[in-house]
This record gives C-alpha cells, structure tokens and sequence, in this order.
C-alpha cells in the first residue's frame, strides 16, 4: 500500500497528500477498515496473493442506498485486468451484499488513464453529481461524474 502512496504517477490526480503517508498510516488504514458500517474497503491481489490495490465504498449511507466507490492500483498492476475485476467485484458487493441502489464515483478529466477505463468499461457518465452526492462534493467543478445501479452492471 504505501508503494502507491509514494509512487507520483499514482497518486497525481488525487485530492489527499499521500506521499506524507507512513507505514504506520498504512496500518492504521488497515486496522480501520474491519468496521464495514461506513466504508468498505478490499484489498486486490494478483495470483501469486501480492497486493496490488485497494477497492472502496466510501461514505456508505444506507438510508439513501449509495456510497461512493474509489479505486487506486499499484503501478505494477496497471494494465493487467485487476482493477477491472477488482471494480467489478466491490461494485457487486454493493448491490448483492450491502443493498445499495447505487454507486457514484468522479475523476478528474487530466486523469486521462482513469477516464480511458471507465468509458471502455461502458460506466455510464453523469451530466451533473448525483442528487444523493454530498454537497461539498457536488459542487466541485471540472469532473466528471460516474454513476452505476445494479441494472446498469449488466451492461458494462
């Protein structure tokens, strides 16, 4: 996990400073994710077990039935179909397991590899956040807004 966060390809476009972040940030990521109320957070792995990403549903509101999804992959694993099953997945997850009715995300539009796989996966785009987005989220100009229901999961 922290190869990520110290990698500047990878964490670029994201809004947190993950290059501060220590292994001991790491651990206590770890420790915080077996409380499932209000994120879910899974780790990839490749076929030989070796971590290679993390997927997620943030903020998860279970009256409304959504969260938010967030995704981030070691640099080694891009390109070989694991963010692609790890996506699937958690997305899944969110519908089967945890009853939601939808699954929003956003990226930045300079994140062309991002955008690149979300549009060839068939995800489809959000004129404008999804009324269920929290504010401080939705108001953010110059993303681009993705969101996805069970029903939609079949045509991707």
């Amino acid at each position: 996990m922290l190869a990520w966060m110290h990698d500047a390809d990878v964490v670029r476009f994201m809004q947190a400073n993950f290059q501060s972040k220590t292994l001991e940030d790491c651990e206590a990521f770890i420790r915080a994710s077996e409380d499932t109320t209000k994120s879910l957070h899974l780790a990839v792995a490749d076929d030989h077990d070796e971590y290679m990403g993390t997927v997620s549903l943030k903020d998860i509101n279970r009256e409304l039935g959504c969260a938010e999804f967030a995704i981030t992959m070691r640099k080694e694993a891009m390109g070989k179909g694991l963010a692609a099953f790890g996506m699937d997945a958690i997305l899944r997850r969110a519908f089967a397991d945890e009853h939601l009715k939808m699954v929003y995300w956003y990226v930045r539009p300079e994140n062309a590899r991002a955008v690149r796989f979300y549009d060839k996966h068939g995800y489809p785009r959000q004129d404008a956040a999804p009324a269920v987005v929290p504010a401080e989220l939705a108001g953010q100009a110059g993303i681009i807004w993705y969101a996805v229901t069970e029903e939609d999961l079949h045509e991707c």
